[in-house]
């Protein structure tokens, strides 16, 4: 196996690309139920990892052949989500997660674990055993419509850079047949050419496409409740959407809810909550008391990992954004933009917030809503009068 050295860059690239020794076949999985096909997938993959050998960290690229297993590979339905899930021997297991939501679907992650202790994939390793790496993917498809791309999609989270072209895909498939109508990705209506040429080295990109290229959706609401011993002490509802422009392109990242653990702590003065999952290892939220009579959010740490495997870090602690009464909570239905720095903003949707002064483990029913704050006793929910995109401070 011939060693490469890694892809950088944070972005989705197509590339003249792939050593002749590492071309891969197609895979094809067809899933199928009584109606007929319920998942119908063809794509092509390879992945190149860098792993901790006895004296330099060493670099192999592992082609996936046609011949692989689908075990654990599912249709789903309205309640179920659907997966692919592929073994290559004992050394790689990688899977892919779908659900369903109305009219549409979602990519959610990519799941790739590959075994260090396979001496024959990755000569000279520091035997490690299985290492896993998520990709958060996010997308938003219709149902109905098998999505086409041709174009090379490279995804590069350290220490694995992951391509995948040749693309086929249509899950929760209606009616038990393939669709005949196409959505082609942005890629290839804006590539020159549209399927990866093998060569025997590595050009360099032809063209090069922002990690905004997929359309990113609504973030998925979360729920995340603190207890100061057997009391809860702060709630939060909202849906997460990070982005970031320290490089020359964006980087929008959505937190989902379902794979991001949470923890924080409640003092008279200050409350934090801190989110946190593969690619985010630390992302606070600390609010303060001001004037001993309100709240507002004083202060927002973020330490995560970039798709180009890098680290970003952020700290603004001179906020002054959620501002309400002690004793209230803090709403806002529509997306609404937390600036922490010059290149970190947070985009949040149906936001919901109380860090003080929680009762019996229920949000307050005086509400205070932006961007015009205005207090609503006896109610729980009250749609924004404008889009919130700035913060209304009392004064």
């Amino acid at each position: 196996m011939r060693l490469l050295s890694p892809v950088t860059g944070s972005k989705l690239v197509l590339l003249f690309l792939f050593l002749g020794a590492v071309r891969s076949d197609a895979l094809k999985l067809n899933l199928t139920d009584s109606k007929g096909t319920c998942l119908y997938a063809e794509w092509e993959m390879n992945f190149t990892i860098t792993y901790e050998a006895l004296k330099v960290n060493e670099t192999v690229t592992i082609t996936v052949p046609d011949k692989v297993t689908y075990n654990g590979s599912s249709c789903g339905d309205d309640k179920n989500g659907a997966k692919i899930m592929i073994q290559y021997g004992s050394t790689l297991s990688w899977a892919v997660n779908f659900t369903k939501e109305a009219s549409q679907y979602f990519i959610n992650n990519i799941t790739l674990s590959y075994n260090t202790n396979d001496t024959k994939t990755f000569p000279g390793a520091v035997p490690k055993g299985i290492l896993t790496v998520i990709i958060p993917v996010g997308s938003q498809l219709p149902l109905g419509v098998i999505f086409k791309c041709s174009s090379v999609l490279t995804f590069n989270l350290s220490p694995v850079v992951q391509h995948y072209w040749g693309i086929h895909l249509q899950a929760f498939v209606q009616n038990g047949t393939v669709s005949k109508h196409e959505q082609v990705c942005k890629e290839d209506k804006t590539a020159t050419t549209v399927a990866p040429i093998i060569h025997t080295t590595v050009p360099s990109p032809t063209t090069t496409l922002t990690p905004t290229s997929i359309p990113v959706p609504t973030p998925t609401v979360g729920n995340y409740t603190i207890s100061n011993g057997n009391a809860t002490c702060l709630l939060a509802t909202m849906g997460l959407q990070l982005n970031i422009t320290e490089e020359k392109v964006p980087f929008i990242f959505n937190i989902n809810p379902a794979i991001t653990n949470f923890t924080g702590s409640c003092q008279p003065q200050t409350a934090q909550l801190r989110l946190n999952n593969s690619q985010i290892k630390y992302l606070d939220f600390i609010f303060a008391v001001k004037n001993e009579k309100r709240f507002y959010l004083k202060e927002v740490n973020v330490n995560m990992y970039l798709a180009n495997g890098s680290a970003f870090h952020v700290s603004n602690n001179n906020l002054s954004f959620w501002d309400a009464p002690l004793g209230s909570s803090y709403m806002c239905n529509k997306e609404q933009v937390v600036s922490v720095s010059r290149t970190f903003q947070i985009n949040t949707f149906n936001l919901k917030v109380q860090p003080f002064n929680v009762t019996k483990g229920e949000y307050s029913t005086d509400v205070v809503s932006a961007p015009l704050a205005y207090l609503v006793p006896g109610e729980a929910r009250r749609e924004c009068w404008n889009p919130c995109n700035w913060s209304y401070r009392w004064q």
